[in-house]
């Protein structure tokens, strides 16, 4: 077992002002970057709606839905219109999820332990922590990747 950021989604959401955001590279031929807030939030917080509101309200049509329900943005496509969260009948997507973000973040890799630390040590409480722990669906852990655990009340 190695060391792994936890990610409290639940606390992050009643920020007002993130101090930091990271980004994952999320497809390696493509080298597509999200962060993890969004990527984290498709996975665990949408609801998988078996029309997709969302997809069908974008003009740009930069959401797509694959086999398993699981909805991602083309962020290059993206024009930001926030036509998916009016359509989304239960507000999981944020407008603060797509907001061109230009300066004022730390945009931190995420590699080692020191990275973890460094980026855990932007937000206030147990927000994110570096833990030595697995995924835990019983306490609402889930893992997003092998060195992300991100804490959401998960819809099932």
């Amino acid at each position: 077992m190695g060391k792994k950021l936890l990610i409290d989604l639940l606390s992050l959401r009643e920020m007002k002002n993130l101090p930091a955001d990271a980004v994952m590279k999320t497809d390696k031929q493509n080298l597509s970057f999200k962060t993890i807030r969004e990527l984290a939030t498709f996975q665990f917080t949408c609801r998988r709606c078996e029309n997709a509101p969302c997809v069908q309200a974008c003009p740009a049509e930069a959401l797509e839905k694959d086999e398993n329900g699981l909805i991602s943005r083309a962020v290059n496509i993206c024009i930001r219109c926030k036509s998916c969260i009016v359509a989304c009948p239960f507000g999981t997507m944020m407008d603060d999820l797509f907001a061109v973000k230009t300066s004022g973040l730390k945009f931190i890799s995420l590699e080692d332990e020191k990275d973890m630390n460094e980026f855990a040590g932007l937000f206030p409480g147990d927000v994110v922590r570096v833990v030595d722990m697995e995924e835990n669906p019983a306490e609402q852990i889930y893992q997003l990747n092998d060195t992300i655990l991100i804490k959401e009340l998960k819809w099932q």
